[in-house]
């Protein structure tokens, strides 16, 4: 049996290997883990069931059991995620910047993968296939830990995802499945081999983690997210916006958990009568704040910060946008706040002063996604000011390096070179207006030459 050591050493090793297939040979596999999902579908739904009724006899919260079930589809929108993140762009090696330094010295900055990361996800099995595809794709060594909950469910999926890796000259120890909570106290303790943790999880677990490791630290504890029902609100839509964020998958960490009114919408006939008897229809329990409380003769919420993670809420009443966006800042946790309102500059300004990883204006916060952003998945959500905030994908997972190349240059103290600092443009514009000056030229020249050829023909043959 490898030590934990032994473990992130091998993954760092693998890691190097996915780092050195080409991009389309890790496009490939993906693709084949893609169909591996797809092929091996029954035998994961029924390793799931196993778990589900384990957990329910557990008396597991209905929760963290709607977390561990795989629900129809799932596998197919999981392949489809890794095949979405195959075609995207390479993220390696591309270059940022590049600066020729002196003559025939040239700088370039290029992205590279973090190294090895040490994931740990809360009881949703899908995040296992989210996380590897992307660390795939970004050349990332994995240390995998799921919550025990899914302990057979997250088996298999890495079975079925690491038994692709040997075909493409990768070794199986790219990602590694962590047990047992006495080898995660050992991997925090190997911040000589392992560079990033992200923990995915309540805020005991985040705290936990931060308070007994030198590795950097990149995740998100809650998920208390906001929506703003502004006075000049479309109410149609905030009632459909609302339900939607709430009782779309309560559990989730995008989900709404407090509600804020403009007083203006209440009363008789108002707006908030119609967003509340629109939760209503849809099951929620609401809850007030120290004001709504009173005025709207609901039940205390528990805190003004908490999330709830079920089909419940917190409604609060606030007299301008200013004390919405200070309630936000005071008791929310910077994840994804929203603005329900017509009125586009107030939205504009709301999108700018709020301080979270995620602000919306008309739209529902479970928006809020890896796969809903266009990045394929997530390997969390970051409410960090550090590195990466808001659904971390590919980006959020790489880092730089310096490549020099010289012709023998050397610095004898800044007296044997002369110094240029000449920015090189590199990439996107420069290129696209180059190709297009060069199609045009291609095309004045061709025709040029079929204007001569016509003439060259009317002469030949008398016409005028």
């Amino acid at each position: 049996m490898s030590t934990t050591r032994e473990k992130a050493v091998a993954a760092r090793a693998a890691s190097r290997q996915l780092q050195n297939l080409s991009s389309d040979e890790r496009a490939e596999l993906l693709n084949r883990i893609a169909d591996a999902l797809e092929a091996n579908e029954p035998a994961i739904l029924r390793e799931n069931e196993l778990d589900l009724k384990k957990a329910a006899e557990d008396g597991t919260e209905p929760a963290l059991m709607n977390r561990l079930k795989m629900k129809p589809g799932k596998i197919a929108q999981l392949a489809e995620g890794a095949r979405q993140i195959a075609r995207m762009e390479e993220p390696l090696v591309r270059p940022l910047s590049k600066m020729e330094l002196a003559d025939g010295l040239m700088l370039e900055q290029v992205t590279a993968p973090l190294g090895v990361l040490l994931i740990i996800f809360e009881s949703r099995p899908d995040a296992l296939p989210q996380i590897a595809a992307l660390s795939i794709r970004s050349g990332n060594g994995l240390l995998l830990k799921g919550g025990k909950e899914a302990a057979k469910t997250n088996a298999i999926l890495h079975r079925v995802i690491v038994e692709c890796f040997p075909q493409f000259g990768v070794a199986k120890e790219a990602i590694v499945l962590v047990e047992g909570r006495a080898e995660i106290a050992d991997i925090l303790k190997l911040n000589d081999v392992v560079d990033l943790v992200i923990p995915r999880g309540s805020n005991d677990l985040v705290t936990y983690i931060q308070d007994n490791t030198k590795i950097p630290v990149l995740g998100h504890a809650d998920g208390v997210c906001h929506v703003y029902v502004d006075p000049d609100a479309d109410i149609d839509m905030a009632c459909k916006l609302c339900v939607d964020s709430k009782c779309d998958y309560p559990a989730a960490c995008n989900a709404l958990e407090t509600l804020l009114v403009h007083s203006s919408q209440l009363g008789a006939g108002g707006g908030y009568e119609r967003v509340a008897a629109a939760l209503d229809a849809a099951g929620v329990e609401k809850f007030g704040g120290a004001r709504a409380a009173k005025e709207l003769s609901l039940p205390p919420c528990p805190a003004l910060r908490h999330e709830y993670g079920t089909l419940a809420l917190t409604v609060e009443i606030v007299d301008s946008m200013d004390e919405a966006i200070e309630y936000i800042h005071a008791n929310g946790s910077s994840h994804t706040d929203c603005i329900i309102t017509k009125d586009k500059a107030r939205a504009e300004e709301f999108l700018r002063r709020v301080d979270s990883a995620c602000v919306f204006h008309n739209a529902s916060t479970r928006f809020s996604d890896g796969f809903r952003f266009g990045l394929g998945a997530e390997v969390g959500i970051s409410t960090s000011r550090i590195h990466a905030r808001g659904p971390v994908g590919v980006e959020g997972l790489l880092t730089t390096r310096w490549l020099l190349r010289g012709k023998g240059q050397y610095s004898d103290k800044d007296t044997a070179v002369t110094y240029t600092h000449k920015k090189i443009p590199i990439g996107g514009a420069w290129i696209k207006r180059a190709a297009e000056g060069i199609t045009a030229a291609v095309g004045v020249v061709n025709a040029v030459n079929i204007g001569l050829m016509i003439l060259a023909w009317k002469k030949g043959s008398g016409k005028k």
